[in-house]
C-alpha cells in the first residue's frame, strides 16, 4: 500500500527515500468490508483516507432520512468529511464502503506534523485540495446548468471505470434523481 501512495505523492512533488520513509511512518493502514462504515455522522473524525484499493461513498442523510450522495472515491483518491477533519467538530456525513477497500489513513495531528516538517508535502496537499475544489466547481455547475442525461453523459466521461463499479440506484442517488429515471435516459 505504501508504495501506492508514494507513486501517487510523486505525480506533484519529489521525495527521497528517507523523506517517503517519514511520510509513510505517519500513515497507518487499515482494510475494511464491502457495507463497512469508515465512519458515521455525528462522529468526531480525526483522519483522512487515501484508497489504495476499494470504492467508498460520501453520504448525507437528510431530516427525512434520504441519502444523499456527496461523492465516490476509488483508488488514488482521498476522501474524509474535510469539515469535520480540518475543524475538528463532529461529522455531519458517513464514509462507507462499496467494495472490500483498503486504505492508508492519516490523523489530523500527524497530518499538522508532516506539514510543518516536510513544508514540501503541503504543498502536496495544497494542489490535491485544488484539484478537489475544481471538481466540485465542476459538479455545482452540472448540476445548475445541465438537465439529467447531460449529467449522467458527463458522469460516464469524467469517469468510466466508476460506472462499471457502482449500481444504477447509487449513481441516481449521486446525481440526485430516481433510480427510474437514470433507467429511462441511460446511455
Amino acid at each position: 500500500m505504501y508504495d501506492i501512495l508514494k507513486n501517487h505523492i510523486e505525480k506533484i512533488i519529489s521525495l527521497t527515500d528517507s523523506e517517503f520513509e517519514f511520510v509513510a511512518s505517519l500513515f497507518t493502514p487499515k482494510v475494511y468490508k464491502k457495507g463497512q462504515f469508515i465512519f458515521h455522522e455525528g462522529e468526531y473524525l480525526t483522519k483522512n483516507f487515501f484508497v489504495c484499493k476499494g470504492l467508498l461513498k460520501l453520504v448525507y442523510n437528510d431530516s427525512d432520512a434520504r441519502e444523499h450522495i456527496v461523492s465516490f472515491a476509488m483508488e488514488d483518491w482521498w476522501e474524509t468529511d474535510f469539515e469535520a477533519f480540518y475543524t475538528q467538530k463532529k461529522t455531519t456525513m458517513s464514509l462507507i464502503c462499496l467494495e472490500d477497500t483498503d486504505v492508508l489513513f492519516i490523523t489530523y495531528d500527524d497530518y499538522k506534523h508532516l506539514c510543518n516538517a516536510l513544508p514540501k508535502i503541503e504543498h502536496f496537499f495544497l494542489e490535491k485540495a485544488y484539484f478537489g475544489f475544481i471538481a466540485a466547481q465542476k459538479r455545482i455547475l452540472s448540476a445548475l446548468t445541465l438537465n439529467t442525461a447531460e449529467r449522467y453523459r458527463q458522469l460516464i466521461e469524467r469517469y468510466p471505470n466508476l460506472i462499471q463499479r457502482v449500481p444504477k440506484s447509487q449513481l441516481a442517488a449521486y446525481l440526485g434523481v430516481s433510480r427510474e429515471t437514470l433507467s429511462r435516459i441511460s446511455i
